[in-house]
């Protein structure tokens, strides 16, 4: 793949993920798309390979991120509140289990 086509993949799935991860919060989305679109425009004109290869990185650690460790929450009362989890963030909940025999070797 081409170095501009990794870039617009990245773009588009940082666009695609912040719309999942931000559903029905217009101010989130509204921020999320200035900044996304913000990094990108600072970037544009970088031709250091070296340089690109790190903001590709960092793009999608932040992808990777904003998918699994945000969860939304919904105000539905005055002392309520609704957690909104998406796949991605819940863990099976696998208990903890020692396969050691407890010998030494």
């Amino acid at each position: 793949r081409g170095r501009k086509e990794m870039i617009l993949q990245l773009f588009k799935k940082l666009h695609r993920t912040r719309q999942q991860v931000f559903k029905d919060d217009s101010r989130m989305l509204e921020a999320s798309r200035q900044k996304i679109n913000e990094e990108f425009r600072k970037s544009k004109n970088e031709t250091s390979p070296a340089k690109i290869a790190e903001l590709l990185k960092v793009g999608a650690d932040v992808e990777v991120i904003l998918r699994t460790s945000i969860i939304q929450v919904v105000h539905t009362d005055s002392d309520k509140a609704l957690l909104r989890p998406r796949k991605d963030v819940l863990l099976d909940n696998v208990p903890y289990c020692d396969t050691s025999t407890g010998k030494k070797m």
